[in-house]
């Protein structure tokens, strides 16, 4: 059977993040938060879920610059290995330092560093839209002549060794301070301290740092998070905050360079108030008033439940058609976002439970187009549409213990 082993990546992280949890709770050290380290995993959830589908074409992408425009044709030894982990991080480095030094690209990687906690939770919060970019930046390597098997097999180490540097249970590690990244030196770039901003771009060598002088010792207690802390868990707008920013901001201004100087400028320089402004005018400030913990439990079920359902989609990536690919990604979708939203505790949560049923009742009748699936699914319809504001209400007192606003 053809399986994709990679998915394996998910329970592995699954189980360092548990790990790094209980030795945290046994020393005594307060580094997770239940509704953050949640945010945190639904990024992570959801990149790999849209990897699924996208990371075929980067490899066809690399392979297609390889064949048509390489300088070279560079075969793989032990040389040309250690010259492309060298590369590979080096054109890291480049890309890390632009995301934190133009608005654009800012926009696409802060959802890394949206989060106010430090620890293997925080590893996982990558975006489709990082690895969009970060690939254009690869690129150089098929057109210096390394090949696409060479360049992905490389990217897999590359992209496993930065989640184990998210964390502040291993401290200093001596000699290779000077040579890796370490924990140490991730913590600092992480930090929103004033000393540390713009610090320590590099992935798996510090030595980039180094050498462009953007290298910063761990010499003080960091505070992570961003300078000015987004006041939402919703998985759509932790990606999406800052794009809106830069639109919103371009808006304002008068002709086309002014425009292109809000997203093509600084970070440093971008308006702060700006942020209050868009979440006034687009992020609900409308809540439900809990009166129970429950929901809290119903979201580590969810999330049990999507991660399941998505290791075995990756695993038997080979083995699954297209259509339940997609529905099973959407369904995991709408369930990222319905752990936000009730993290929040969004009363237009219940909207969501209803296009969840959607795509359950559309693939289950796509399979099985029997003339008694559909009257039963459009008994259980049709009876759902009568009671709709009962059903609503009923949902919203189990979850939140309160239906008032």
């Amino acid at each position: 059977m053809n399986l994709n082993y990679m998915a394996l990546a998910v329970p592995v992280f699954l189980f360092f993040i548990g790990l790094e949890y209980l030795i945290a709770k046994r020393t005594g050290k307060k580094i997770f938060n239940f509704t953050s380290s949640i945010a945190n995993m639904n990024v992570g959830v959801a990149e790999r879920l849209i990897d699924l589908f996208t990371a075929g074409s980067f490899y066809f992408f690399y392979d297609y610059l390889h064949k048509h425009y390489a300088m070279f044709n560079i075969k793989p030894t032990i040389l040309t290995w250690i010259a492309l982990i060298l590369a590979t991080d080096l054109v890291w480095y480049w890309y890390h330092r632009a995301g934190h030094k133009v608005n654009l690209f800012w926009g696409f990687h802060v959802v890394h560093h949206t989060s106010d906690e430090f620890n293997y939770t925080a590893g996982t919060r990558i975006t489709v839209f990082q690895a969009v970019v970060r690939t254009l930046f690869w690129s150089v390597l098929p057109l210096v002549g390394f090949p696409a098997s060479m360049i992905t097999t490389m990217l897999i180490v590359h992209g496993l060794y930065p989640f184990f540097t998210h964390t502040q249970l291993i401290g200093k590690l001596g000699i290779l301070e000077y040579i890796l990244v370490t924990p140490s030196h991730h913590r600092v770039h992480h930090a929103s301290n004033e000393d540390y901003l713009d610090k320590n771009f590099g992935d798996m060598f510090i030595i980039w740092d180094k050498l462009f002088g953007t290298f910063a010792k761990e010499d003080q207690e960091a505070q992570y998070g961003l300078t000015k802390q987004l006041d939402s868990y919703s998985f759509l707008w932790q990606h999406f905050h800052f794009l809106v920013e830069i639109w919103y901001a371009a808006k304002r201004e008068n002709g086309l360079v002014n425009k292109l100087k809000i997203v093509f400028g600084s970070p440093s320089d971008f308006d702060p108030e700006i942020r209050q402004i868009v979440e006034k005018k687009f992020l609900s400030r409308h809540k439900v008033r809990v009166r129970t913990q429950k929901f809290r439990l119903y979201v580590i079920g969810q999330f049990s439940f999507m991660v399941t359902i998505l290791f075995f989609l990756l695993l038997f990536e080979h083995q699954t058609d297209l259509f339940l690919q997609i529905m099973t990604a959407l369904f995991i979708l709408i369930t990222v976002i319905n752990c936000g939203a009730i993290l929040e505790q969004r009363r237009w949560v219940f909207y969501l439970e209803v296009v969840r049923g959607f795509f359950v009742i559309l693939t289950t009748f796509y399979y099985f187009p029997h003339p008694t699936t559909f009257a039963v699914f459009a008994i259980l319809t049709i009876s759902s549409l009568a009671y709709f504001s009962t059903l609503q209400k009923q949902y919203l007192n189990t979850l939140y213990g309160s239906q008032s606003a």
